[in-house]
């Protein structure tokens, strides 16, 4: 009887752990839920197109599939309070992306996409706080707001562009070519520091490009907008490869040196 006692404990045990991540997955379950209804709330009103319907289910299957894949290697305690505010960023994303998606065959509401993608650069300045009020931050949840933050300025870049000439899309490439760059060059992938301008910059982006796709100003002020977007990227980016240049130019100092440095 004793055996069995053991062995219905283990099997308690492993139940127990599986609950974080069954719970965890529930929520990217949820996430993708919440995509589905919001395409098919814009699909009634605006009578979506097949382009905008099938962007917007590539980019919430391709959304719930690498964030779950991600949950799964990190095998988070829990999917925590910041993680959904980025999820919930990452939801009107995908709105927006189908949208623009839509728009080459008909221009959306203005209205509706400034909506969507203003409440998303709102979110951004969220989802960090929260994150930092409740001690869960986490390498995966800085990762997935990254990336919703990158692809957002793809897809304004993308919108942008058909107005103004395919130069815009360099803002939304910009990130996406550096990343590809590092594969190239391994010493690109050195973390660097902190910068209050390189957080100004990439939060302007947004802001910018969604100013000029609101159609507010003239042609001309439009696009002396975006070149400021432009201008302001190129001379983070600019900075950062710079810096991370200069650094794998200084030779790592020998192990024993390092010892006998931290011993004195």
């Amino acid at each position: 009887m004793a055996l069995i006692n053991l062995n219905h404990t283990d099997d308690a045990y492993d139940a127990y752990d599986a609950c974080p991540a069954r719970s965890v997955q529930q929520e990217t379950a949820v996430g993708a839920g919440a995509q589905l209804l919001l395409l098919a709330l814009l699909g009634t009103a605006i009578g979506m197109g097949t382009a905008g319907w099938l962007t917007g289910l590539a980019f919430a299957f391709a959304s719930w599939a690498v964030l779950s894949r991600a949950l799964h290697r990190s095998r988070p305690p829990s999917f925590g309070p910041a993680n959904r505010v980025t999820l919930g960023r990452a939801t009107l994303v995908g709105g927006v992306t189908a949208l623009v998606a839509d728009s080459f065959r008909s221009a959306p509401p203005v209205s509706l996409l400034v909506g969507l993608t203003a409440v998303a650069l709102i979110l951004d300045g969220v989802d960090g706080k929260v994150a930092r009020r409740t001690g869960t931050s986490t390498p995966l949840g800085a990762r997935f707001d990254m990336e919703v933050d990158a692809f957002l300025i793809l897809v304004l870049s993308v919108y942008v562009a058909l107005d103004l000439g395919p130069w815009v899309l360099l803002i939304g490439g910009m990130r996406y070519v550096f990343v590809a760059a590092a594969r190239v060059w391994p010493w690109l992938t050195a973390p660097l520091p902190p910068s209050t301008a390189r957080k100004t910059v990439a939060a302007l982006q947004g802001v910018l490009l969604l100013l000029a796709g609101a159609q507010l100003l003239p042609r001309a002020g439009n696009a002396a907008v975006v070149v400021v977007a432009l201008g302001l990227l190129v001379w983070s980016f600019g900075r950062d490869v710079r810096w991370l240049w200069r650094r794998s130019r200084v030779p790592a100092a020998p192990a024993t040196a390092m010892r006998e440095l931290v011993a004195r």
